[in-house]
């Protein structure tokens, strides 16, 4: 069990695990993984399952630099809590709630969360987000993040595994879904950070509109320099909270760009890597 900050020629950063480890998280069930998340944290994951993304990664980013003072946390569509526990990494001050409809993705995530030593602060619901009994008396948050699945069902290879399905597909709501979730959750000022493939720019921009949201920012993200944006983050906060001017002046960052033409992690994104507490 790594006890030391020192990983090759990095010094990680970060808050610790649990200590110690509780016995029945040492080792991970058959065909389950634990795997390296921020600093020293560990994210549990089916080794054919759903698994985190660099997509996962950019949403807590986003959210994180868009609300860094966020005391309070909600993760819709929480999977296997990959965004909400990298931004529990980063706002260690902040509760955290996450919702997940997904029993076996809602084990893996409490597990996670016990391994890290942040129960007392990152609840984990089990249930469908758009069931708004669910969230009804859980208050206001600061910051609301969302991963939302891509695409309409039926528009592409499933998968063989049964938790891939709805973490790619539109089984329980689409991003309109999300927006409308987010928005009456956010406190005064609050914001909504998701990610959503570039292609989809009508429709994110139609489900923000349709919440009573305003993008305030967006940032497309190229995964190849030379290639088209694959995926873009958006801030958006309610439209009501912003001087009226304001509503209709969104700025779109210039791009972030993973890799380089020869195939090198590029220096920005190294940088963003790093302040999430992955080796740059």
């Amino acid at each position: 069990m790594r006890t030391t900050r020192i990983f090759k020629d990095w010094v990680m950063p970060g808050p610790l695990p649990a200590s110690p480890i509780p016995d029945d998280l040492i080792k991970p069930d058959p065909g389950v993984t634990l795997d390296a998340i921020s600093g020293l944290w560990r994210i549990f994951q089916y080794e054919r399952g759903h698994r985190y993304s660099t997509d996962d990664l950019l949403t807590a980013w986003y959210g994180t630099i868009k609300c860094p003072s966020a005391a309070r946390v909600l993760d819709l569509g929480s999977g296997i809590g990959s965004v909400g526990m990298m931004a529990a990494w980063r706002l260690q001050g902040a509760a955290f709630v996450t919702i997940e409809a997904q029993d076996i993705s809602v084990q893996l995530a409490r597990k996670s969360a016990r391994y890290n030593g942040i129960e007392h602060r990152y609840r984990i619901l089990e249930g469908d987000f758009r069931n708004e009994a669910l969230l009804s008396n859980e208050g206001r948050f600061d910051l609301v993040l969302g991963s939302p699945p891509y695409f309409p069902l039926g528009t592409g290879p499933e998968g063989e595994h049964p938790q891939t399905i709805p973490c790619r597909f539109e089984v329980r709501g689409d991003i309109g879904d999300y927006a409308k979730a987010a928005a009456p959750r956010l406190a005064p000022g609050g914001v909504f950070a998701f990610v959503f493939p570039s292609v989809q720019l009508d429709r994110a921009n139609a489900a923000v509109a349709a919440a009573g949201l305003t993008t305030i920012s967006r940032r497309d993200i190229i995964f190849r320099e030379g290639n088209e944006p694959l995926i873009s983050l958006f801030a958006t906060a309610l439209a009501s909270d912003l001087p009226v001017v304001f509503r209709a002046q969104s700025w779109v960052e210039p791009p972030l760009t993973i890799r380089l033409a020869n195939g090198d992690v590029s220096p920005e994104y190294k940088t963003v890597k790093f302040t999430m507490g992955f080796r740059p």
